[in-house]
Formats: C-alpha cells, sequence, structure tokens
C-alpha cells in the first residue's frame, strides 16, 4: 500500500535561549537561510541601539534599518528599501511589532524573514498573519511563516512585564478558539483539522497548568514554545482559526471603538474568559481566570478600564470583525440588552 503523508511546513530551526541574538551570524550560516547575499535587520525603536550593537560583531555588513512603528506605512516602506538593496533575507528583532512588519515587508520583497524575539507578548513570533495598523485601525495581513525563530531570554528578561505576561492571555485563548471551531463543525459543517486543533490545544495546556511564571527560564522557555507552536498551528490551518474564536473578536472590537485600552494578549485572555462564561463552561472558566489571576493579568473589564457598557459596546461590534467566522457570539446572536446582562453577571463571577 502507498504511504501517504501531509508534508507540514515548519521553520528551518528554532532556538530559545539566553544570548541567541548574538549567535544570529552563525544561525543564518548553519542554516543556509543566507550565505553569500546581503542581509537586513530590522529593529524597533526602544532597543534599537543595543540590539544593532550586539548583533554587530556576527553579521558584519549587515544593514539595520530602525522601525518607526507598527504600521502598514512602516512596512511598505521597508519592503521598498529590501527591494532596492537586493537583500537575501530580513531579520526582524524586538517585539510583536517589530516583527509583524518585518513579515509583512518581507513577504513583499520576496525574500525569507528570520524573527528573534525580544519578548513574549503574543504568537505573531512564527504565525502568517501580521497585525498592522492603518488609517482604519488594526488590521490582520497574511504573510509567509518565518523561516527560522530564536527567543532571546536575556531580552525577554529585560522586557516590560505585562508585555512577556500578555502571550499567557493570548496562548490560553487558544482552548475558546478550539471550542468555537467545533461548534461551527457541528452547527454549519464547517471541516476541522485535528492536527492544527492538537497544536493549538497543546500549547494552551503547557502553559495553563504551569506554577511557575515570567521570573523562571523555564517557564519563559515553554511559553515560548507554546507561542510558536500557537503560530504553526495556523499554519497548518491555513488560516487562524486554531487560535482566534470569539475572544479574538472581542479584542479587535476592543481595538477599534477604544484603542490604546491595553494589549493584545490581555485582551484575548478577558475575550476567552467571557466566552466560556457564555458557554456556561464553569470549568474551563475557573481554570482560565485562576491562570490569568496568577499571572496578574487581567480578568475582568474594569481591568483594563473598561465599562459595563463600553464591553457591551465591543462584544456587539465583535462579531463583524471577522465576517464568516461562527463562534460562542454568532451562535447566541444575543441582544444588547442580553449583552449588557451577561457582561454584569460575568463581572460578578469573576469577583471584580
Amino acid at each position: 500500500m502507498p504511504i501517504l503523508a501531509r508534508m507540514l511546513p515548519a521553520p528551518l530551526t528554532m532556538e530559545v535561549r539566553r544570548g541567541a541574538v548574538a549567535q544570529l551570524g552563525a544561525l543564518l550560516a548553519d542554516s543556509r537561510v543566507a550565505t553569500s547575499g546581503r542581509i537586513a535587520v530590522a529593529v524597533g525603536t526602544s532597543q534599537g541601539d543595543k540590539i544593532a550593537e550586539i548583533i554587530s560583531p556576527s553579521l558584519g555588513e549587515a544593514k539595520v534599518f530602525r522601525l518607526p512603528d507598527g504600521s502598514v506605512d512602516a512596512a511598505v516602506s521597508l519592503g521598498a528599501d529590501l527591494r532596492k538593496g537586493a537583500y537575501e533575507a530580513v531579520v526582524g528583532v524586538g517585539g510583536g511589532r517589530t516583527i509583524d512588519v518585518t513579515k509583512y515587508a518581507a513577504s513583499l520583497a520576496g525574500i525569507p524573514m528570520v524573527a528573534v524575539a525580544t519578548n513574549l507578548s503574543h504568537d505573531g513570533i512564527c504565525s502568517p498573519v501580521a497585525s498592522l495598523i492603518h488609517e482604519g485601525g488594526k488590521g490582520s495581513f497574511g504573510v509567509p511563516m518565518p523561516l527560522a525563530i530564536m527567543v532571546d531570554l536575556d531580552f525577554v528578561h529585560d522586557a516590560p512585564p505585562s508585555l512577556v505576561r500578555a502571550g499567557i492571555g493570548d496562548v490560553v485563548s487558544n482552548l475558546s478558539a478550539i471550542d468555537d471551531w467545533h461548534l461551527s463543525a457541528a452547527e454549519r459543517g464547517e471541516p476541522i483539522d485535528g492536527l492544527a486543533i492538537s497544536m493549538a490545544r497543546t500549547a494552551a495546556e503547557a502553559v495553563l497548568g504551569r506554577s511557575d511564571s515570567i521570573e523562571s527560564d523555564a517557564f519563559l522557555t515553554v511559553l515560548a514554545e507554546a507561542l510558536i507552536l500557537s503560530g504553526m498551528s495556523m499554519v497548518i490551518a491555513g488560516s487562524s482559526r486554531p487560535s482566534s474564536g470569539g475572544d479574538h473578536e472581542i479584542l479587535h472590537a476592543v481595538d477599534q471603538l477604544f484603542p490604546g485600552k491595553s494589549n493584545h494578549g490581555e485582551l484575548a485572555g478577558i475575550g476567552a474568559a467571557f466566552c466560556f462564561f457564555l458557554r456556561e463552561d464553569s470549568h474551563r472558566l475557573g481554570e482560565v481566570t485562576s491562570c490569568l489571576s496568577m499571572h496578574g493579568l487581567p480578568v475582568a473589564p474594569g481591568d483594563v478600564g473598561l465599562s459595563i457598557d463600553q464591553f457591551t459596546e465591543a462584544v456587539m461590534l465583535a462579531p463583524s470583525t471577522r465576517p464568516g467566522r461562527y463562534t460562542i457570539l454568532e451562535h447566541l446572536r444575543l441582544s444588547e440588552t442580553e449583552v449588557r446582562a451577561k457582561v454584569e453577571e460575568y463581572v460578578d463571577a469573576v469577583g471584580r
């Protein structure tokens, strides 16, 4: 009988450790990402000079580009520079914003991209999606997965703790997204990808049950691996389905209505907890809220400065942020009055 198998895309290399940035040149050469051509490096504004100083000895004459922000315009500008410079590859070194801009720019230039993460705010480290700011707010753009991934734990320890903790909320929200995908399969016959679901669930469960936190290298390693695995689940699924459900619809609505209230991962965690409340899944609700609370993440709308009315408005807008995606929000089709009542009950239930 023939042996049938699915070929799975994956990064050429993945490394999570301290001091990773300093060894960037060796990584590029050893994995044959770049052998003879010019290399471009994109860094953010906050740690750009420090990163450029560290990587210079290992990358020689690499050109360093400093990204002003996380906008589409910044990505398009970088993409044009990459094309003009005939670069063989581009390395994005920084947080989620820097990596997302670099991913999109690399796709425009048609060259491979290497992601070097210095914080763990969300699963964009490895995802085929770039979240960028544009005139209409913030949008998601399809991009190729990074060709290689490094996470430097020295930089992660130096990053603002709130950004590192945010990754916990993002990866745990996979559990809500998976339930939404199963719901859509049952109600609408949407095909599901069991392997993508398994990877997304494994990523969330790896973080959910740990008793240590971001002060520990062991925890940061697991969190980094979980975020990478979550990104890979989206690559395999061909969409963000295994990691984005009603939880992410809510966060995107909050971003549109009340920009700057909180970051991606924190809002994903709140959205996931609220969706489990809507499902009346007390077991998962307890697990998720306990995890968020243990790591100092927000649980209720008020924790990020959102009133009950504001959160109600976001929940009502949420389905329109992902047209065609079926989640618990579309399934229940609650009126504004019903949503406000559920938000009030949720706030009472989680003790905020």
